[in-house]
């Protein structure tokens, strides 16, 4: 498994809805498949599942709104 797909499953698991492993451009905010909540468990898994620390304080929602954004973020990141 590729990165990109290590990404995918992972978010996939949070939002609990494999739609994001299909539509790498939808806005999982506006689309209702996670809330604050949720974004807290996203980076722990981040974390947890692909070894990369993500601050709260760098998570902005228009930034990391899409699973294409989020992907391209943490390949900056790792």
């Amino acid at each position: 498994m590729d990165f990109k797909e290590k990404v995918l499953q992972v978010i996939a698991e949070v939002c609990e809805d494999d739609v994001v492993k299909e539509e790498h451009d939808l806005d999982i905010f506006e689309a209702g498949l996670i809330d604050s909540f949720a974004t807290v468990e996203l980076l722990v898994q981040f974390e947890e599942q692909l070894a990369i620390n993500v601050p709260i304080t760098e998570f902005d929602r228009e930034t990391w709104n899409t699973p294409n954004a989020i992907v391209d973020r943490l390949n900056e990141l790792r």
